[in-house]
């Protein structure tokens, strides 16, 4: 039954009124083409904080991003307050294309995929030489999320006076990944800042080790408190006073060159169950010359692999293929489950 003639107006169409007195919901989003630009120095429970221009503006995510999260190192858009002024609060309303992203899970059982950092150009790999002991496996996971996220690995080895680093350049020497050997000395002096530095100007690098190695003293090295008054509100935002790397926190490098340093809470395991297991060979490079006599759909890890006669014959590490292996087996273990 045809409820209007045939030439209504407006006047004669019932509207349901709005009890709430706001307006309609649409599905038009705003393009924000007045947005500013930004660069996410932490995140602490929804909160970001992020630096526009020379201002620390504190922002949250708006929703229409849904469930697209903003992590450290992300470029992205803001509007609202953008004075920076205490009490003041800003909107994200887009998150720029990514250059490149670290990526880890808590373990290889684990489906839930962390980003830990965003657009870094490098990741600084800090390990003791001694006190703790080198874990070279947990170098070697490291190494196959820099090279599957698409960042730049760089060895650093603190405690040089406690043990050699001889061993563990050799058996990453076939990798050619730029190194830096340091004392206990010289991290506490300062010493040692000076030399990772001329690995860092200019670029953003974000720093992981475990708890011991001594990956904070040095960034705190490297970026002394007149530099961290850029990010004075970062410690507002944990609300206990200063930062005790619990997350990923982004900080202006001291140096004429610019750059960025990224310290991230010291991690336990590296997690792969967000990489293919096809892509875990990228990450050693000086093995992917012998897989050109593997069979097919090869695993790398069967009595028909080439790697095998490819180590044999002196053209790699044994070493290096024992950890390729025993990292392909944690995730064939994880995808058998």
């Amino acid at each position: 039954m045809r409820r209007y003639g045939k030439h209504t107006d407006e006047d004669d169409i019932r509207s349901r009124p709005n009890r709430k007195g706001n307006r309609p919901r649409t599905h038009i989003r705003p393009k924000h083409e007045d947005a500013a630009e930004g660069l996410v120095l932490t995140v602490d429970r929804g909160r970001l904080t992020c630096l526009v221009e020379d201002r620390v503006v504190m922002a949250m995510k708006a929703r229409e991003l849904g469930r697209k999260a903003a992590v450290v190192g992300d470029r992205v858009a803001l509007v609202g307050d953008l004075s920076g002024r205490k009490d003041t609060l800003a909107r994200i309303v887009r998150i720029e294309e990514r250059d490149s992203v670290l990526r880890r899970t808590a373990d290889d059982d684990d489906p839930y995929e962390r980003v830990v950092v965003a657009n870094a150009d490098q990741l600084a790999i800090v390990t003791a030489l001694a006190d703790p002991e080198p874990r070279p496996r947990l170098i070697d996971r490291c190494l196959v999320a820099a090279f599957d996220g698409g960042l730049t690995p760089l060895l650093v080895m603190t405690k040089s006076d406690l043990a050699p680093p001889d061993e563990l350049l050799e058996l990453y020497g076939a990798l050619d990944i730029p190194y830096v050997v340091t004392s206990r000395e010289e991290l506490e002096n300062g010493a040692a800042a000076g030399l990772v530095r001329e690995h860092l100007d200019g670029k953003i690098t974000a720093f992981v080790g475990h708890s011991g190695v001594g990956k904070t003293t040095l960034v705190n090295t490297l970026v002394p408190e007149d530099r961290r008054r850029v990010t004075g509100r970062v410690n507002a935002v944990t609300g206990r006073g200063r930062h005790t790397t619990t997350s990923a926190l982004a900080l202006p490098l001291s140096s004429e060159a610019g750059g960025w340093v990224v310290d991230t809470p010291g991690v336990r395991s590296f997690g792969l169950a967000h990489i293919d297991p096809s892509r875990v060979i990228n990450a050693f490079p000086d093995l992917v010359p012998g897989t050109e006599g593997c069979p097919r759909a090869c695993s790398h890890d069967e009595p028909d692999c080439a790697l095998d006669a490819w180590v044999a014959d002196g053209h790699a590490d044994p070493a290096r293929l024992y950890s390729l292996r025993r990292l392909l087996s944690t995730r064939e273990r994880k995808e058998g489950d």
